[in-house]
């Protein structure tokens, strides 16, 4: 799994002038509940004291299975040729050119991605798109996708696109309800992409598959979120193609 950073923690966590790097519990647990082991893959810069000559990228993916991109702060708008029209939306660049380094790196050894929210912008980004830097500003008309008060209680139905695969994963489902915990979104879908789900009522993507060689998927909702509320739609069946992919590729 990437790591989330956190560039300048709280004073009272004691680490004054340090990044650090984490993982959040629901999606490691989500993982782990599915049979499989979380393990988080620290960032590798010339700037800190592991060196490139140090470790090789190719090597470290050679000894897992998967890669899952999670949740966290936005994605840069200069990782998709844009600058940030307001400071708050500056994103965390470190991080898109950490996890695009991994995404591309899964890919070429033929082994599963899956990204969840900021997670599967990233693929978008990583594949050529790039995103509107805030929904409702950039499409006026559009639902509300986030409140920091409801956080992971806001909720809305979304549509999967006729003969995706979510549609035979989900045995045949039109869609379902989910969590939404973004402000940002896919405007312009990235090269060898497909759109797998929308939101019902101003169409923004919520899912998107790889169409090229190996599995990638990223959904914009956190189905690590979704196993203690009942409406909401199962994450289990996301998991298991990601894992049964996994599996395939280690043949």
């Amino acid at each position: 799994m990437s790591a989330r950073l956190l560039h300048a923690p709280p004073k009272e966590l004691g680490f004054p002038g340090k990044t650090l790097q984490y993982l959040e519990q629901s999606v490691a647990h989500w993982v782990m509940s599915h049979g499989a082991l979380a393990y988080m893959m620290p960032t590798v810069s010339g700037t800190l004291t592991v060196r490139r000559a140090s470790i090789s990228l190719r090597d470290y993916v050679s000894v897992m299975d998967g890669l899952v991109l999670q949740g966290g702060a936005d994605v840069s708008p200069q990782s998709y040729g844009e600058s940030a029209e307001r400071p708050e939306w500056s994103g965390d660049r470190v991080r898109d050119q950490y996890e695009i380094e991994l995404l591309w790196e899964f890919l070429i050894q033929n082994k599963p991605v899956l990204g969840i929210c900021r997670g599967a912008q990233l693929i978008n980004v990583a594949c050529g798109g790039s995103l509107y830097q805030d929904i409702l500003e950039k499409n006026p008309g559009a639902n509300v996708h986030r409140d920091d008060t409801l956080y992971d209680a806001l909720h809305h139905e979304i549509e999967f696109e006729p003969e995706s695969r979510l549609v035979a994963l989900y045995e045949g489902s039109r869609g379902g309800r989910v969590n939404s915990i973004h402000h940002q979104a896919i405007r312009k879908l990235g090269n060898d992409l497909r759109v797998e789900a929308r939101s019902i009522g101003d169409g923004i993507v919520e899912a998107i598959r790889w169409q090229g060689r190996g599995y990638m998927f990223g959904c914009q909702w956190h189905p690590e979120f979704h196993g203690t509320t009942p409406d909401l739609l199962d994450g289990g069946p996301i998991m298991m193609e990601f894992l049964n992919a996994a599996r395939l590729a280690a043949g």
